[in-house]
């Protein structure tokens, strides 16, 4: 695919902009800011509790027993 009308053909190989005030971050920290988070906390509890409930109404179910909420 070399096609030479793109809209940024202009801009594609230009060398990319050096601040002058600030002196570049060292990788280490970089990396850092791509870290996962857990951005549902509480989330695998709340799995881990329904599937629990879940399988005590099952349980409670096949011995012929009503299961309230």
């Amino acid at each position: 695919m070399d096609n030479k009308s793109g809209k940024y053909d202009d801009i594609i190989h230009m060398d990319r902009p050096v601040s002058k005030h600030h002196m570049p971050m060292p990788i280490e920290n970089r990396a850092a800011q791509f870290a996962p988070f857990a951005a549902l906390t509480g989330y695998e509890e709340a799995i881990a509790e329904t599937a629990r409930l879940n399988e005590l109404k099952f349980e409670q179910e096949d011995k012929g027993e009503k299961y309230f909420d």
